[in-house]
């Protein structure tokens, strides 16, 4: 977009955002939501929603081809009520009225962590409401930073920007962040990712539902670096998300969410391990899994998390012992689990290298 043009489309979006301000909490969200079940039926949304399909489909091998179509209709529906909710944040959550819409879960030990003054690195994925885990905890008094990358529309990032540090949430370019980042963590502020992005060729594979996923070692790496712990967590939506679930009456509360913990990685966890940082960097993949798991309907399932794939497929080659050998040796990796990972890879190999498949 040129940027004479990103003055009028600023004004445009800032219009609309008053139009959902003066509908009302209940009325947008219920527009929203209605939205996104046509938006994710619509023709030209056939392949992505597709692909959200085909996702759920291997990470819940039991699941049946509706129970996927349902689940994936729902991601539309809840990605919709975020806009909303990004939308009436800043007006909502404030220090009088978050209580309102954020149920406090088992953050008791994460609490005690930053009152303690303790470096510590928080992450979560595109599942629940990730933008309101920095935001809550800046409005309770611990200034976050958080990762994120600008939004092309500068007058709009601007907004972006001000609304949140106005809370104590400092938003941190992800393109600068190697050389921002280690600063912030040895003073013992808390820096927040979203760490289920696909991370490119210089990725880490390692295992997410079963299959090789490339992911950040930027995390690990300072983790390790500052021996600061990684808090995995998450915030659930715990309204309706619509259907026959929803209920009459229930609307007033779509936007109510609950903060969670799933995994508190620490230092004595990764001492004594062969690889560390494959450790660490599994394990929170593994806890961003377990957020999957507990709210599927909450996942941005149209996102291709998959996308890289490891060197050995691409050179079609076998599966590499050295990477089977770490992978046994994360506790939670069953046999039957090992197998069903190293099978698909095998298979990506063997079509990389028939050239049926070329990324």
């Amino acid at each position: 977009m040129p940027t004479w043009a990103h003055g009028p489309v600023y004004a445009m979006v800032r219009g609309g955002e008053s139009l959902v301000h003066a509908a009302g909490v209940d009325h947008a969200m219920r527009a929203m939501r209605s939205a996104g079940d046509a938006f994710s039926k619509a023709p030209f949304n056939k392949k992505r929603l597709q692909r959200a399909i085909d996702n759920i489909g291997w990470c819940f091998p039991d699941w049946d081809e509706e129970r996927c179509r349902r689940t994936a209709v729902d991601a539309y529906r809840h990605l919709f009520c975020l806009g909303a909710e990004v939308i009436y944040q800043p007006r909502l959550m404030s220090e009088d009225a978050y209580a309102d819409h954020i149920e406090i879960g088992n953050v008791q030990e994460t609490l005690q962590i930053l009152l303690r003054g303790e470096r510590a690195i928080s992450i979560t994925g595109h599942c629940g409401n990730w933008e309101l885990l920095g935001y809550t905890l800046a409005v309770l008094g611990f200034p976050v930073h958080a990762l994120y990358r600008p939004l092309d529309l500068k007058p709009l990032d601007a907004w972006l920007r001000d609304t949140r540090q106005r809370r104590g949430l400092t938003l941190v370019d992800k393109f600068g962040a190697a050389d921002l980042l280690p600063p912030i963590v040895e003073r013992g502020d808390p820096v927040g990712f979203i760490a289920d992005q696909n991370a490119g060729e210089r990725g880490m594979p390692v295992p997410f539902f079963d299959r090789l996923a490339s992911t950040y070692k930027t995390i690990g790496l300072l983790a390790l670096r500052y021996e600061a712990p990684i808090i995995c967590g998450m915030a659930r939506r715990v309204s309706p998300m619509g259907g026959a679930q929803s209920g009459d009456g229930l609307d007033s509360q779509l936007f109510k969410y609950r903060l969670e913990i799933m995994d508190i990685i620490r230092p004595d966890d990764w001492v004594d391990q062969p690889d560390p940082l494959f450790y660490v960097t599994a394990r929170y993949r593994r806890a961003i899994e377990n957020m999957v798991r507990s709210a599927p309907e909450q996942y941005l399932w149209m996102h291709r998390y998959w996308k890289t794939r490891p060197r050995h497929e691409r050179r079609g080659e076998p599966f590499p012992p050295r990477l089977r050998e770490k992978i046994e040796q994360l506790p939670w990796m069953t046999p039957d689990r090992v197998e069903r990972l190293v099978a698909r890879s095998e298979e990506e190999s063997a079509e990389f290298a028939a050239g049926t498949r070329t990324r």
